[in-house]
């Protein structure tokens, strides 16, 4: 995937400060946190096709994170002021971590909305698993949502990504969701060609035979992500570009949120500055969120397609 980036974006993307044609690369700052992301740890039960994080059941590249350490940044939260409304979980698979229930207990009692990212597979069906999240959805209820990754809503186009019989599985895993009372939402990838309109007609159908409570039409329920093709050339964001194409810094991921991340090896976490990044040293701001407060240069390919041009978010 790296060197796919390279050779596409050749001459790009270099300097933090300058693009390639020497004109002021863009800047964002954090300018109203609303999302802090921990990254679970890169570990998954499945390899998908197309995973932007490469989790896989063997890559533990980024490994669990504990709830100690979870802990000790919600405690920097209330030291900064951020103000943040939401902590997600990303992964991997959040559900491989045997910490799961316990951090997002830890964050519900703490005041805030939970967001986790998940499969809804094996991992998360799991007694111990099923008997927390029993527990979580009977005492905080919709300040929970569960983000089921649900690739396509025909049966289908979901294995082509991730395995067949994987369609049915996460199925099962929505429907246990569903019948406990817990709030949903679903991932989406444009993969395939369709137009937004036929996306969300096709997950519409697919809520209806399944009884889900998720609205195909709402944005923020069922997001649609911009395929990121690291084979494709894309341009690079310059000051100039905000007033050309009509955004502003403050509508880009990074002017609203931050991930933490725990490396192979790594004594503590580090806070990264976009949860598509979690590789990229250029994009590691420091241990503390303190030091995560600074400017952030989109000095990336995702920065340019993913986020300006494809005006998509990870937040609900």
């Amino acid at each position: 995937m790296k060197d796919q980036i390279v050779e596409a974006n050749a001459g790009k993307f270099r300097d933090p400060e300058v693009t390639a044609k020497g004109e002021p690369r863009a800047k964002v700052s954090l300018s109203d946190p609303q999302t802090l992301w921990f990254n679970t740890g890169t570990l998954c039960n499945i390899a998908c096709l197309n995973c932007y994080i490469e989790s896989s059941p063997e890559n533990d590249a980024l490994v669990y994170i504990r709830a100690a350490e979870v802990r000790d940044y919600l405690d920097q939260l209330e030291e900064r002021r951020w103000g943040v409304r939401e902590i997600g979980f990303t992964g991997g698979e959040p559900f491989m971590n045997p910490e799961m229930i316990e951090m997002a207990r830890a964050c519900l009692e703490r005041g805030y909305e939970v967001l986790i990212l998940t499969n809804a597979m094996r991992p998360m069906m799991r007694p111990r698993v099923q008997e927390g999240l029993r527990d979580l959805v009977e005492t905080w209820g919709d300040r929970l949502t569960l983000r089921i990754s649900v690739d396509h809503w025909k049966a289908a186009r979901h294995d082509e990504e991730r395995g067949a019989g994987s369609f049915a599985q996460t199925v099962a895993g929505m429907t246990w969701l569903r019948d406990i009372g817990a709030r949903m939402a679903v991932a989406g990838r444009s993969l395939w060609g369709e137009t937004e309109a036929e996306a969300r007609l096709g997950y519409d159908a697919f809520y209806r035979q399944n009884s889900f409570a998720i609205d195909a039409f709402d944005p923020g329920e069922t997001v649609l992500f911009p395929e990121m093709d690291t084979s494709v050339e894309v341009p690079e964001i310059t000051t100039a570009c905000w007033g050309i194409l009509g955004k502003r810094p403050a509508d880009v991921m990074c002017a609203s949120s931050r991930m933490v991340v725990k490396r192979k090896g790594a004594e503590r976490p580090v806070v990264m500055a976009c949860t598509l990044l979690a590789y990229d040293p250029r994009f590691e701001l420091g241990e503390s969120l303190a030091e995560a407060e600074g400017e952030v240069a989109l000095n990336h390919p995702h920065c340019a397609k993913f986020c300006v041009l494809g005006g998509a978010s990870c937040s609900g």
